[in-house]
């Protein structure tokens, strides 16, 4: 999707997207904040294309924080807009040093992660809790969106490319061109020409696996080929090698299920929190630690903090907004 004109005169639209960005990043919004916000951006495209802009605007503007915080610059340094805008933003300077360092020069994540970012809020698709979505980006390339997955259009023009802001996703591409599929995903680029591949993208790690074909992976100038039923791991600390694993339980979502061998609770428990309405939080480290082998059904998981409780003898505490104790 293409950023909207701007000229040098105001753009009321566009101070408004900025309004509800700077609200959202800056202050502590609530359920009916990210309701209110979806509606005023249903109102129209160009309501939309706003949003859009003034998110990317808000990206320019922490990385250019980021910058200055690198080189020393006082908190209240004020970041200048990339070249490509020519207005100044106002009392809406996204970039001054308080948003900066509201921000903590990145995009910030919401209260445990009840509602989107920003950033996944500005995705071209995007699937809520529990919500699974198909798409196909060209006749020769479909990706289906596991629950809470933000992906993005990065067009070029050699190549169809696409960005996995986070979540899970997997890819089937059947490229008639030599032009592969290019899928971006943190600082690493994955690739493929005739290949099934599903990538994950959580708290800055990126695993990859190669479901069928041949997927290649690269980081920091390193590379890693992968085959069927292999999967690599690449995070800030580097690209990790590849190694193999079960292709059936790593694409298990596709079907409904969420297949556990030998995983703490505190592993299973983040997992079900991507699809269950609310969150559950353990409070027991020991109860952290118990191992988890089994099958559970995605549409089934309201029974999982009883079946916890059952097979673990764990004191559930259900609080409001959805929030569950285990201890």
């Amino acid at each position: 999707m293409t950023e909207p004109t701007r000229t040098s005169g105001p753009d009321p639209l566009l101070d408004e997207a900025l309004d509800w960005v700077v609200r959202l990043k800056a202050g502590a919004p609530t359920r009916a904040d990210v309701d209110a916000l979806q509606r005023w951006r249903a109102q129209s495209p160009a309501h939309e294309d706003a949003f859009r802009a003034a998110a990317r605007l808000l990206r320019s503007a922490s990385a250019a924080a980021k910058e200055l915080a690198d080189e020393q610059a006082t908190a209240a340094s004020v970041v200048a807009l990339p070249p490509r805008s020519s207005r100044l933003l106002t009392r809406r300077i996204v970039l001054g040093g308080a948003i900066a360092a509201a921000a903590g020069y990145m995009m910030l994540r919401p209260p445990l992660d009840m509602w989107p970012s920003i950033e996944e809020l500005s995705a071209d698709y995007r699937t809520g809790k529990g919500e699974q979505r198909k798409v196909m980006l060209a006749p020769d390339v479909s990706v289906e969106l596991n629950t809470q997955t933000s992906v993005a259009l990065r067009p070029t023009p050699n190549e169809t490319r696409i960005e996995l802001i986070s979540g899970e996703a997997s890819v089937v591409a059947r490229r008639s061109s030599s032009t592969p599929l290019v899928m971006l995903a943190r600082d690493g680029r994955i690739s493929a020409l005739q290949a099934d591949f599903n990538a994950r993208c959580l708290d800055g790690v990126v695993s990859v696996t190669c479901l069928d074909g041949i997927v290649t992976v690269e980081q920091d100038g390193r590379s890693v080929q992968l085959r069927k039923a292999e999967q690599v791991t690449y995070s800030p600390a580097g690209l990790q090698a590849s190694h193999p694993v079960d292709a059936k339980q790593v694409a298990a979502w596709q079907t409904g299920l969420l297949i556990f061998r030998d995983r703490p609770l505190a592993s299973v428990v983040d997992e079900v929190n991507r699809y269950r309405a609310g969150k559950i939080i353990i409070t027991n480290a020991e109860l952290r630690r118990r191992l988890v082998n089994g099958t559970f059904q995605v549409d089934k998981l309201d029974n999982f903090v009883a079946q916890v409780e059952q097979l673990f003898g764990a004191r559930i505490t259900s609080l409001p907004g959805g929030v569950v104790l285990m201890s």
